[in-house]
């Protein structure tokens, strides 16, 4: 019996040390995306770069990340998940070192886009968690990992600031370069190998061909892009804000708001807890409803001054819960649909995700200059209704289908997945 067989099973899986490794390593990986975000003036400064070369520094690491997504991540469905871990971990660290040690911007491009492409580790990492974990604790450890995750990005830009004020913006870089080499060393994990059967580019293939034949993960993708776009628009938006005239921070004070956003990445373990309770779907409508009335809290917090304030903290903590609670109950039902290709189901779920992250932060770009803050919290609010309204019109759907005497006439009306989403 296989390694995948056996804890689908429920046999013993992952002990609290490891999870909690695996939440780190996870955190780790996804960090030296975000180090550049609260660096790039003094990053240009430095190797006297002017402004339109140094913004690529955040698009390299987008472009990079999502070709890791795509092309990498399935590859867990074909390899043994600890060696391919290890392996991108090392690697993450390699690419860190050329980005700490450029001395132009060339060598600083290659070496951010080359971590961001190694980077997914953290989503190879996330499957094997769910797949080692016994089934009545998937969501738990699920939203634990992910934890984790969101951690990382969000403590990414603190971390950055107080490393790059203790010895340069090169430091934070050295030492996440570090770090990662001791998480590739301490993943030892249990081996874990499905084997697809697949050569690579029919692996790839049958990655997209999952969105035409899983139901749940179309809408799950749809769920999960736009939940993290209205992340992206307050995130992108958040730093011309508080710089601004309303509150005029300094950098390294804005950095500090990783932290306030890392109280509602907490939420997480508790989406996963409801998820193993079969609670999955409301947990993703009460995350989009929250996620809409958030806005209304962060318009209040444009204004400027101590209340002001208060409301823009708040929001940002329901907003982050929010988003944790959409995408962990969305990860628990689309990891369910087929246990043997769940790197490849992460894969085209986690790719979805990521645009609708890209398309928030251009979004929010082209409004800030044309309507500021208040503009940026109508597109979130915006962006947020749709999420509210595809769960809605998701549950009227497989309500439809579940009716007395309604017919199947479509193939996906009759599928495992519908029968999975209905849990």
């Amino acid at each position: 019996m296989s390694t995948q067989e056996s804890q689908e099973e429920g046999q013993p899986g992952l002990g609290r040390g490891t999870l909690l490794l695996m939440s780190v390593a996870t955190g780790l990986s996804v960090a030296g995306n975000y180090f550049a975000q609260p660096l790039l003036d003094v990053i240009g400064r430095d190797l006297h770069l002017g402004s339109a070369t140094t913004a690529l520094v955040v698009t390299v690491a987008q472009v990079g990340y999502g070709l890791g997504l795509l092309f990498l991540v399935p590859l867990g469905d074909l390899l043994e998940r600890r060696r391919l871990a290890v392996i991108l971990c090392a690697a993450t660290a390699v690419f860190l070192t050329i980005t700490a040690g450029a001395p132009n911007g060339a060598l600083l491009l290659t070496g951010t886009a080359l971590t961001g492409l190694a980077s997914v580790a953290a989503q190879v990492v996330v499957p094997y968690a769910a797949s080692l974990a016994a089934p009545a604790e998937r969501g738990r450890t699920v939203g634990t990992v992910m934890t984790g995750l969101l951690l990382g990005i969000l403590l990414a830009r603190t971390a950055a600031g107080l490393l790059a004020d203790l010895g340069g913006w090169r430091t934070v870089y050295w030492v996440n370069a570090g770090l990662m080499l001791l998480m590739a060393l301490l993943l030892r994990l249990p081996a874990l190998h499905t084997g697809a059967g697949l050569r690579y580019p029919a692996l790839i293939r049958s990655t997209l061909a999952l969105f035409v034949q899983e139901p749940v993960l179309r809408w799950r993708a749809a769920l999960g892009a736009l939940s993290f776009a209205a992340f992206s628009v307050l995130w992108t938006a958040m730093a011309f804000l508080m710089s601004g005239p309303a509150y005029g921070w300094s950098e390294s004070a804005i950095g500090l708001l990783g932290l306030v956003g890392a109280a509602g990445s907490l939420s997480a373990s508790v989406a996963g807890r409801l998820a193993d309770r079969g609670l999955a779907h409301r947990v993703t409508g009460l995350g989009g409803f929250l996620l809409l009335g958030s806005w209304a809290l962060l318009a209040a917090g444009g204004a400027g001054g101590p209340w002001a304030l208060a409301a823009l903290l708040a929001g940002v903590i329901v907003l982050d819960a929010a988003v944790q609670a959409v995408h962990i109950s969305n990860q628990n039902l689309v990891y369910a649909v087929r246990p043997e290709a769940r790197n490849r189901l992460n894969s085209a779920y986690m790719t979805s995700y990521f645009v609708g992250g890209a398309v928030g932060s251009a979004l929010t770009s082209a409004v800030w200059g044309a309507a500021g803050w208040g503009g940026v919290c109508v597109v979130g609010a915006a962006v947020s209704a749709a999420v509210a309204a595809v769960w809605t019109a998701e549950r009227l759907r497989h309500r439809g289908n579940t009716q007395p005497g309604a017919q199947s006439a479509a193939p996906e009306a009759a599928s495992s997945t519908d029968r999975i989403a209905s849990r």
